[in-house]
């Protein structure tokens, strides 16, 4: 009940702030959810994947069963390894760059909407900031209309809506910030496994790596 006080007490702006609130935690939920299920042991996939590659079996059976492991498993892991294993008869330049651009297709798209949180963090306090001063503005109108008879009463009002306004801008900013940074923490862990996929895929592959392919 003092939570629904609190919002019709803040007026429009403060719909709007929570409104934007609502908008960052779903789309918190929903990256929060896809990262949990992208991130695997990249190190006990890749083992397997290795094992089926050195299996010797008729007509390419092992790329066959490396490929289905990779359709079984999700996350960008496991399509970089796809990519490795379709691309194996490139150079290993060539190999190592397709993969380096698959990473990064694969970065953005598990970036996707996180903008939308860090707006939202940076524009709620300013959102606050607004109804603050329309807070004061509506108390100064109301000072300059009855004068020297003025209620304090009647004060309140400018008063509440200067601070609600205020409280639901940081409100909504301080989760929003930080959600942005505990899923920059989530993907920034699976692009660096990412990264240790492409070395280790490569030098599988090719038998090692050269200075060319890590510059």
């Amino acid at each position: 009940m003092r939570l629904v006080s609190f919002v019709v007490m803040g007026g429009p702006v403060v719909w709007l702030i929570l409104a934007c609130g609502l908008l960052a935690f779903g789309v918190f939920v929903e990256r929060a959810l896809s990262l949990h299920r992208a991130r695997i042991n990249y190190s006990d996939f890749l083992h397997g994947i290795f094992n089926c590659m050195r299996q010797v079996k008729p007509q390419d059976a092992h790329v066959l069963e490396a490929l289905t492991l990779c359709d079984e498993t999700p996350g960008p892991v496991a399509y970089l390894a796809k990519m490795a294993i379709s691309c194996r008869d490139a150079s290993a330049y060539d190999l190592d760059r397709t993969l380096q651009d698959t990473a990064a297709a694969e970065i953005s798209r598990m970036e996707r909407r996180l903008a939308v949180i860090a707006l939202i963090a940076q524009i709620a306090p300013l959102l606050g900031l607004f109804g603050t001063v329309l807070g004061i503005l509506d108390g100064v109108v109301v000072f300059q209309a009855q004068g020297p008879l003025i209620q304090s009463a009647n004060l309140l009002d400018g008063l509440l809506l200067s601070l609600a306004s205020t409280v639901a801008g940081l409100g909504v900013a301080i989760p929003c910030y930080a959600a942005f940074n505990i899923l920059v923490i989530k993907v920034d862990r699976i692009v660096l496994d990412m990264e240790r996929t492409r070395y280790e895929i490569v030098a599988f592959l090719k038998g090692g790596y050269t200075r060319e392919i890590l510059s």
